[in-house]
């Protein structure tokens, strides 16, 4: 028994922000911010384009690649942004009930930018565990620019986040794409260095000049690059590695068993310096540049693209991997292609 990815699709916003724009917020110079960080241009969503709107339509995009009816999905799981229409708001059941998944009962959860792989795991271990789960639909939306001031000095190593959708179906013993293993390190020791101050439950009811500070800070911020230089590039490593392993993948297999790897975005030196670590040429996998991060969406991204480009065949490993501010890795490994029911 298995389960596979039978549709996935992604969904952007018309208007990108270009290198120049940022570089004129932030006052960071226009090459730092396309060479160093890696950043063309992001997609920026507009008033109208909600986190349960962009969702929305990568859930139809999805839903129309796998050639299902939305009446078949049993569960939708909402794993993008906490930013969402509302506050204390069930994004999954908007999504559902304008796709038409009159069937589908539904929660949200989220690990930040390590959502849909948690998700991957969740609805997995679900579909395996009980009779009734065949078809699961797992969504996302994700908008978290709106609350990046980019004359923050501070947060300036978040100027590459944007706006966008994905989404996946899964089915049980679907024949293809199965998802093998996940792998997940948490350090909790993050959790506070870099957070939104107001308008949460530590800072309500809000107060005049909130609205102002509604944007992420890091209030200590040479001992936030301090502990995350210590800690973020090997937990990407062991991540990597232990889902390759969990999967049944020899070590011995040519790369390590990664045959794309489907990365967030993050700076061009940390992306080369994962290529480097794994013995992955640039073939291997598909640079954000002109897209941005778009939080838990960059893998799905990253698979469609690569999918696009002839980068990933039948047969391949695909190593999704990510990281969610507070700090969470998370990686699974999906054997493209036919397999055995």
């Amino acid at each position: 028994m298995h389960v596979g990815i039978i549709g996935l699709g992604t969904w952007l916003p018309e208007h990108f922000t270009s290198a120049a724009e940022l570089s004129a917020a932030s006052g960071v110079p226009e090459e730092v911010i396309a060479k160093k960080m890696g950043v063309n241009r992001k997609p920026v969503a507009s008033a109208a384009e909600s986190t349960g709107l962009m969702g929305l339509e990568a859930a139809r995009k999805a839903v129309a690649v796998a050639g299902i009816a939305p009446e078949e999905i049993d569960l939708v799981i909402w794993c993008g942004a906490q930013h969402k229409d509302y506050p204390c708001w069930l994004a999954g059941l908007y999504v559902s009930e304008r796709l038409g998944a009159k069937r589908a009962w539904s929660f949200d959860m989220e690990a930040m930018c390590g959502s849909m792989m948690t998700a991957l795991e969740v609805a997995k271990s679900l579909m395996l565990a009980r009779e009734d789960l065949r078809t699961v639909l797992l969504v996302s939306g994700y908008r978290n620019n709106d609350l990046i001031d980019p004359a923050e000095p501070a947060t300036r190593f978040m100027l590459d986040i944007g706006s966008g959708g994905s989404a996946l179906v899964l089915r049980k013993n679907a024949g293809r794409n199965a998802v093998l293993a996940s792998a997940f390190r948490g350090d909790g020791s993050l959790s506070e260095m870099c957070v939104v101050p107001t308008l949460g439950t530590k800072a309500w009811p809000p107060r005049d000049g909130d609205l102002e500070r509604a944007h992420f800070t890091v209030p200590d911020e040479g001992a936030f690059k301090g502990k995350l230089g210590e800690v973020t590039m090997p937990n990407f490593y062991a991540v990597i590695r232990e889902a390759v392993a969990r999967s049944g993948i020899p070590a011995s297999a040519p790369r390590g068993g990664i045959d794309y790897l489907a990365i967030l975005h993050f700076k061009r030196s940390a992306h080369e310096a994962v290529l480097a670590e794994l013995g992955l040429g640039p073939e291997r996998t598909t640079y954000l540049e002109d897209y941005g991060h778009i939080g838990q969406n960059d893998q799905v991204l990253s698979l469609e693209l690569g999918l696009a480009a002839g980068k990933v065949r039948d047969g391949d490993n695909v190593v999704f991997v990510g990281a969610g501010l507070g700090f969470v890795w998370a990686s699974t490994v999906i054997r493209w292609g036919p397999c055995a029911e």
